[in-house]
């Protein structure tokens, strides 16, 4: 029962940012359609709302980055990522030349 109750969390933890990003893209696409569908001879210079727009668009970058960065996360830590993209490990240190006399 335990395992099933960590594998929801562990569910909803993708699920909530992902309805977050799309209610953000839905915030988005419609601040920029009334935008454009209020122009015509009544109102010739329409407002933007612009609180509206940001407000989306921080949702949508918010969720989409939290998706990505999961991701790859998680397939860095498969190994699954270019190299440049694995985690630097340190260097060995060099080892040490011993001379006849037994000094460095």
């Amino acid at each position: 029962m335990r395992l099933v109750l960590s594998r929801f969390i562990a569910v909803l933890l993708l699920v909530i940012p992902g309805i977050g990003a799309a209610y953000g893209f839905l915030q988005i696409k419609n601040t920029l359609f009334d935008y454009f569908a209020s122009f015509g001879p009544a109102d010739p210079d329409p407002a933007f709302n612009w609180l509206r727009f940001i407000f989306g668009l921080v949702l949508f970058l918010g969720g989409v980055g939290f998706i990505g960065g999961w991701i790859f996360f998680r397939d860095r830590k498969r190994n699954y990522v270019a190299p440049r993209f694995r985690k630097k490990r340190p260097r060995p240190p060099k080892p040490v030349r011993q001379t006849d006399n037994g000094t460095t």
